[in-house]
């Protein structure tokens, strides 16, 4: 069976081959709109969904996955930072709090869909002018969201966290690995499995 993920991103990609080593990589191109009825913490979920599922509709017998990974503070989703002074503002949020990183999950096969959400909470230091304004000088902070990267430079500004620390980088894998298999066994019991080689690639994070 194909595997198609439904995301470019590099971090997400190799995060991936941890779980499978052979997978496609479709780009989804959906305009990320939300309904105003859901809450910041189904956002995620919502979003990984619409990305599954506008490629799995011409790949109906792959096993498309989607992902849309949020940062909220105080009840506030913070995007990928557009400008220095976005990721400056940013950084100023988080200075000292504790935030949660919610990443939503899709698995789309044979026009059956399943969702799920990771949430992982993360406490930041308190955050002097110098290190925010040497931080948002590099390139790190503006491709991803909240505006840090935890797999990089962004750890020097982690306190604490609680929970799955792959699921702040982009995916939740051991979780999404069970969540996979449980999936087939109650809905395609005797269809396919995915066959994982002994011989995973290694991938660095």
């Amino acid at each position: 069976m194909e595997l198609i993920l439904a995301s470019a991103s590099p971090r997400r990609k190799e995060l991936m081959s941890l779980v499978y080593p052979e997978f496609r990589i479709i780009k989804s191109d959906i305009r990320e709109l939300v309904p105003s009825n859901l809450s910041v913490e189904q956002c995620p979920e919502y979003l990984a969904k619409e990305k599954a599922q506008s490629i799995a509709k011409g790949y109906r017998k792959s096993l498309v996955m989607g992902f849309d990974t949020s940062v909220i503070v105080e009840g506030t989703i913070l995007n990928k930072p557009r400008s220095t002074s976005d990721a400056r503002q940013m950084m100023e949020m988080l200075s000292g709090k504790t935030h949660q990183v919610v990443t939503g999950c899709c698995l789309c096969y044979l026009e059956q869909s399943h969702t799920f959400s990771e949430t992982t909470e993360v406490e930041f230091y308190e955050l002097t002018e110098q290190q925010i304004e040497e931080y948002i000088a590099t390139t790190e902070p503006y491709d991803k969201a909240g505006g840090y990267g935890i797999q990089s430079v962004g750890a020097l500004f982690v306190k604490r966290i609680i929970g799955d620390y792959y699921n702040v980088v982009g995916m939740p894998v051991a979780r999404l690995k069970r969540e996979v298999d449980t999936f087939f066994e109650q809905e395609f019991a005797g269809e396919e499995q995915i066959i994982i080689k002994k011989d995973r690639p290694k991938a660095r994070i």
